[in-house]
């Protein structure tokens, strides 16, 4: 934990603010410490197996963010993110969201079908770890929305930006991460069907990405405008 900890941290400080992974990283860094007071206050009923699967998660986030930096071509889902990191229209708040979705559809499932390798286990033995670390990355999303989105003063719920933010679902995404552990666990002696299972659900992870880095405008209402959208 320490060690994914660490790495977040320095990849912070190497990042100018505004950068979208940065952003994204912020928020995951916050994840992760509260992960990690967790297993220390005793909260999960197997903390190994939370260890497990949380310090796998986040590595792939990492290696996906270093292999971006690299010049290699990363999954499908984190791409939208990577490519529109320093658009100047797109919110902080847009940049977190899309992060979030990113790691949770492309990682997730992935990490859980590795942790039951490691474990020697199926997912179904895992099930009260992953509603266990859902339970904060639900409170984090909370957290996102109420400290990126721009204050009430500047949106209305007219607002585009109000209605991009909240077309997003954590719930459903982790329900979908979920039966796609259940289905790669199931295809994990066919290869090829999971890498194209794999590869289809990252492609579909990446449009709703796109969708959620769309630089808003601004709203307009019937003779006068409702202001200026800033970050």
């Amino acid at each position: 934990m320490e060690g994914v900890a660490g790495r977040m941290r320095d990849l912070g400080a190497a990042l100018p603010a505004r950068d979208g992974v940065a952003v994204f990283n912020r928020v995951y860094l916050s994840v992760t410490e509260e992960v990690r007071a967790l297993l220390a206050a005793g909260g999960f009923a197997d903390p190994a197996a939370a260890a497990e699967l949380v310090v796998r998660f986040a590595a792939r986030y990492l290696a996906a963010v270093e292999e971006d930096g690299a010049g290699g071509r990363a999954a499908a889902g984190w791409r939208p993110l990577f490519r529109l990191r320093h658009h100047p229209g797109v919110h902080p708040v847009q940049f977190a969201l899309a992060g979030i979705n990113a790691h949770i559809g492309c990682d997730l499932a992935p990490a859980v079908v590795e942790s039951c390798r490691a474990l020697e286990c199926g997912p179904q033995a895992l099930e009260a770890v992953y509603e266990r670390v859902g339970g904060v990355l639900a409170g984090l999303e909370e957290r996102v929305r109420e400290e990126l989105m721009p204050g009430p003063d500047l949106l209305d719920v007219a607002d585009p930006l109000t209605h991009l933010v909240g077309a997003w679902s954590l719930e459903r995404a982790r329900d979908a991460a979920w039966a796609a552990s259940r289905v790669l666990w199931g295809l994990r002696r066919r290869p090829v069907l999971a890498a194209e299972f794999t590869e289809c659900a990252d492609g579909a992870v990446g449009l709703v990405g796109r969708f959620l880095l769309t630089p808003p405008a601004p709203a307009q209402s019937s003779g006068s405008s409702t202001g200026a959208i800033v970050s």
